[in-house]
């Protein structure tokens, strides 16, 4: 589903700071991004969710070189595919219903599907109390469960998470976790960027491993595996 060969990246005229990024991502794959700050995550995502093009390489994306790829159609490969931003980005004039009901209208939803989805996804991120707040008056965390609801909602073939659990509680990062892990069986290809080695060693999901803007495609830890085992 998704293709990088000799991937590099650079701004402007600076040095790379993605250099030669070669690995494949199946339909339904799930995979952890990891690595120290500075390594390149943030940048790696970008070029996931279109948000740059490479500077070499080829990226395919659903079979299609997204390089050559015209404005309008790489427009439609974004729309398969939900972010879950480090800073939310929220729409501060909206409430958390229409922020997580956004996707849906853009869709062209029938009006009734969007109120049962949207409810049913704000419950279980345990907002469905504050659907008519505005992010403003929401703490940190739930802006956070609001910006997950949203990249969740209209069941995206792949979902990009940047640091997802990073300001919530574990109960409530657990439970976020193990929805992904729904989508992820219902097809959904999922990467998550974090830094929580907790959180990656408690789910059995393969790695990419990110140092100095060089990639490599680790296997679940033994002790994620040994606990899937048992």
């Amino acid at each position: 589903m998704i293709s990088f060969e000799h991937v590099g990246l650079r701004y402007n005229v600076g040095p790379e700071v993605l250099s030669d990024i070669t690995f494949t991502l199946e339909q339904g794959a799930f995979h952890f991004l990891s690595g120290p700050s500075g390594a390149g995550k943030t940048s790696l995502m970008k070029l996931l969710y279109l948000g740059h093009l490479p500077t070499r390489g080829v990226v395919k994306m659903f079979g299609q070189d997204v390089v050559t790829a015209s404005r309008t159609q790489r427009m439609m490969i974004r729309q398969r595919i939900g972010v879950v931003f480090q800073d939310f980005r929220l729409l501060p004039h909206l409430s958390a219903f229409d922020n997580v009901a956004l996707p849906l209208r853009i869709m062209g939803k029938k009006p009734h599907e969007i109120k049962n989805t949207v409810r049913e996804i704000l419950e279980w991120v345990g907002l469905s109390e504050q659907m008519n707040a505005l992010p403003s008056i929401l703490s940190g965390g739930q802006q956070q469960r609001i910006a997950i609801a949203r990249a969740v909602v209209g069941k995206p073939r792949l979902l990009l998470a940047d640091e997802p659990t990073g300001n919530l509680d574990d109960a409530i990062g657990y439970r976020i976790m193990s929805l992904f892990e729904q989508l992820n069986r219902m097809g959904t290809t999922i990467v998550i960027a974090t830094h929580n080695q907790q959180m990656m060693d408690h789910f059995n999901h393969p790695r990419l491993t990110l140092d100095k803007g060089h990639l490599a495609v680790l296997p679940p830890t033994q002790k994620a595996a040994l606990r899937e085992a048992y």
